[in-house]
């Protein structure tokens, strides 16, 4: 693959708004489906190459990405295709009988067939996100899709004596499997932080803090601090789960330095709503650092750059692909741990590693000639297909990114700062 230089300015508020522009252009209005929802197949030219497949992940994820760009660029076009995603969801995706949400399903000629009706915590977790953020866009009704979501959430899949949600369930809610995972946890608490955000409803910031304590302090402690995947029904770690799927979409063996980063986002954003939490966050700091640092020192690619997708529990490199959202969300945790800790010897740390993961990402993650990001590359940075982003992937980990980034400086006293 081509490099490109990295002369550019990534502590720019100009080039960060100018690459989330760009990675839109990718999608919009390519994306867009006239007969109800959004396209989730596309090459790297942009070219869509299944028109039918819909899985909730994408339905949901284009909603946020429509919504955080109308928010950011006024353009009401952008607007339109968040009432355009939210009517999807509700009326295509979601059963009105039971109230859970089609996993997957086929879209043709405005008719659908459900092909995946489970029920997923992961999925939800994402229906509150895109309701969420939505309501932060200005479409106010879909303030009781949240909520409605969220106690759905709560009375499905939600364990007062773990504190955390289980996985999945039938979709008729008869059958809940027996699989916990950290990754529906960390989501949830994502969605969380922005259905507070969106309605000043301190239950759900306190709900957040509770899973992020649930699995960065507790199930962290069973894993000598650091986070593993799957668990048993009582929340005891399950070592061999996919132990021979270690690429699976959403449930890859061993330790997920990309997860270790976005929660080091997660509790950097908590910590910063510190005066409304229910407990003391003194520790949710340290914790962040601890996550960031050990992702970066076990997982990050001396010879080739880019930090690697899957780590083995014996702490050697398991999986050696470079993902995108590993990347994205690892630069955005880099970026919130600086300005968090601006006042500190360590700041500098943390600027070092958001220039170097964007740097690497920029060379050669990012698809300069068509826009948005590459899904996945070897070990030495090659692609393996032309397919850039298959369901499940809208740049939502990258754009998202940006936007944290942003949000970062803005926190910032001394205002934007540059390179040096």
């Amino acid at each position: 693959m081509p490099s490109h230089p990295t002369t550019v300015d990534f502590f720019s508020a100009d080039t960060l708004l100018e690459h989330i522009a760009t990675t839109m252009r990718f999608y919009h209005p390519r994306c867009i489906d006239p007969s109800g929802g959004f396209y989730h197949y596309f090459k790297d030219d942009g070219t869509v190459y299944n028109h039918h497949h819909r899985h909730l992940v994408s339905s949901t994820r284009f909603v946020f990405n429509y919504a955080m760009a109308y928010r950011q660029f006024n353009d009401p076009a952008y607007l339109e295709q968040v009432r355009h995603g939210v009517r999807f969801l509700r009326e295509i995706h979601r059963d009105p009988i039971t109230g859970g949400y089609a996993w997957q399903l086929e879209w043709r000629d405005g008719e659908k067939q459900v092909t995946d009706a489970d029920n997923h915590c992961y999925g939800l977790a994402f229906v509150v996100l895109a309701y969420a953020h939505a309501v932060m866009a200005g479409v106010s009704e879909t303030r009781t899709y949240l909520d409605d979501t969220v106690q759905l959430m709560d009375d499905k899949f939600w364990s007062t004596t773990h504190g955390l949600y289980a996985d999945q369930a039938s979709a008729d809610w008869q059958h809940v499997d027996p699989y916990r995972g950290q990754n529906a946890n960390m989501h949830a608490c994502e969605a969380l932080l922005a259905a507070y955000h969106a309605t000043g409803t301190v239950a759900y910031l306190h709900k957040a803090e509770l899973l992020a304590h649930n699995i960065t302090q507790r199930q962290a402690g069973l894993a000598q601090g650091m986070i593993w995947e799957h668990y048993d029904p009582q929340w005891q770690i399950d070592w061999n789960y996919n132990l021979h799927d270690k690429a699976n979409l959403f449930r890859p063996w061993g330790y997920q330095p990309g997860h270790f980063t976005e929660w080091a986002k997660l509790l950097v954003l908590l910590e910063a709503e510190r005066d409304h939490l229910l407990h003391d966050s003194h520790w949710m700091i340290p914790t962040a650092e601890h996550l960031f640092n050990t992702a970066i020192q076990y997982a990050w690619d001396k010879q080739h750059g880019g930090i690697c997708y899957g780590v083995a529990p014996d702490l050697t490199v398991c999986d050696s692909d470079k993902y995108f959202w590993v990347q994205a969300e690892s630069l955005a945790a880099a970026a919130l741990l600086a300005q968090r800790t601006e006042q500190h010897h360590n700041q500098q740390h943390y600027r070092d590693w958001y220039s170097k993961i964007w740097n690497y990402s920029w060379q050669h993650m990012i698809d300069h000639q068509h826009g948005a990001w590459f899904r996945m590359l070897s070990r030495d940075n090659q692609k393996y297909s032309d397919e850039k982003s298959p369901a499940g992937k809208t740049d939502y980990h990258t754009m998202g990114a940006c936007y944290d980034v942003l949000k970062s400086f803005s926190r910032t006293p001394s205002g934007v700062t540059h390179a040096e």
